[in-house]
């Protein structure tokens, strides 16, 4: 079973996507083979900045390897670095209905909130399929907002096949469930978009200072508390024991402890947690060529690949053999 997923890169990990998806991604490297990319080209629609981008992108790197994907498991690679996957685009376009492309939720937020949307974004679901089927990927994991996508792109694949005969594998989505819900420092949903975020990696002051800013609500430090209508309590769940939670719980119901020291046991519970990620991202921080190798290696494989079936296509469409 192929498994493929893309990470896109524009911005620093957070808890929410950690707890969201990472940490089901990792869990599904043990299949015979998984693919991961760092998502560049998809960035680019968002992420103007060069340099900006090339930081995000070797930090999503970074960040994979310290929570546990293993190259020895795992194919891990840029986007940007298997050009297969453009060209395979193009042929995507030649068979892909422009009603498809119309409804696609991205396209239709941006034009809703008035926002001018580039043809980038308008073939953004192109460029995702080609991602996708480039590879023969069998399962694909994604939230249940990203469902349309996997439809689409099987859509494109049976058009193509169709047209040219059997040549691309339909993928099937498997929609993964949070393992939490994560909520930000304000209460709604941790996203980059909305400014709430706590960073997997983080300097500690930073770190606690998000966390001392967690909003939460006036009552007296005497007065007991209810930790189901907590949000420190609901963001500590995500790194305690039954047995941490039960003895927080009885602290909240007793009274007596303020929501500063509530604050100060989730800093010191959640830092536990990613110590020795941390630990090793820093080491893999301080040897940028072993982290250079893991990506070309990971492309070399990925390309193989892309190469087989971007060849399957050329032939079925009536193009020449591709330059070696």
């Amino acid at each position: 079973m192929r498994v493929l997923s893309g990470i896109q890169c524009t911005g620093r990990f957070h808890w929410g996507n950690y707890f969201g998806a990472i940490q089901q991604y990792i869990a599904l490297q043990d299949n015979e083979q998984a693919f991961y990319f760092i998502a560049d080209l998809h960035a680019l629609t968002t992420i103007r900045d060069h340099r900006l981008l090339q930081q995000y992108s070797r930090d999503a790197a970074l960040d994979l390897l310290a929570l546990g994907l293993d190259p020895t498991k795992a194919t891990l690679f840029r986007q940007s670095d298997i050009p297969e996957v453009t060209e395979l685009t193009w042929l995507l376009m030649t068979v892909t209905n422009l009603s498809w492309l119309e409804k696609c939720h991205a396209y239709k937020e941006k034009k809703a909130r008035g926002v001018a949307a580039d043809a980038g974004l308008f073939t953004y679901p192109v460029l995702m399929a080609a991602d996708i089927l480039l590879y023969d990927s069998e399962l694909v994991p994604v939230g249940i907002d990203q469902v349309q996508h996997i439809e689409i792109t099987r859509d494109m694949a049976q058009r193509l096949n169709s047209i040219y005969g059997d040549v691309l594998t339909l993928p099937q989505s498997r929609v993964m469930e949070a393992t939490a819900k994560v909520p930000g420092i304000d209460g709604k949903k941790m996203s980059k978009s909305y400014g709430n975020i706590i960073e997997l990696f983080a300097t500690p002051k930073k770190t606690r200072n998000k966390i001392m800013s967690i909003k939460t609500d006036s009552i007296p430090l005497e007065t007991p508390k209810d930790p189901d209508s907590c949000l420190v309590f609901t963001l500590y769940r995500l790194f305690a024991t039954p047995e941490q939670q039960a003895d927080l719980t009885q602290r909240y119901r007793a009274g007596g402890m303020g929501y500063g020291e509530a604050k100060k046991i989730l800093y010191e519970t959640a830092m536990e947690h990613f110590a020795e990620a941390r630990q090793r991202r820093e080491d893999l921080e301080a040897h940028p060529d072993r982290l250079e190798d893991i990506l070309q290696t990971g492309a070399q494989t990925a390309r193989a690949k892309g190469q087989e079936v971007l060849d399957r296509v050329r032939t079925a469409c009536g193009l020449s053999a591709r330059m070696k």
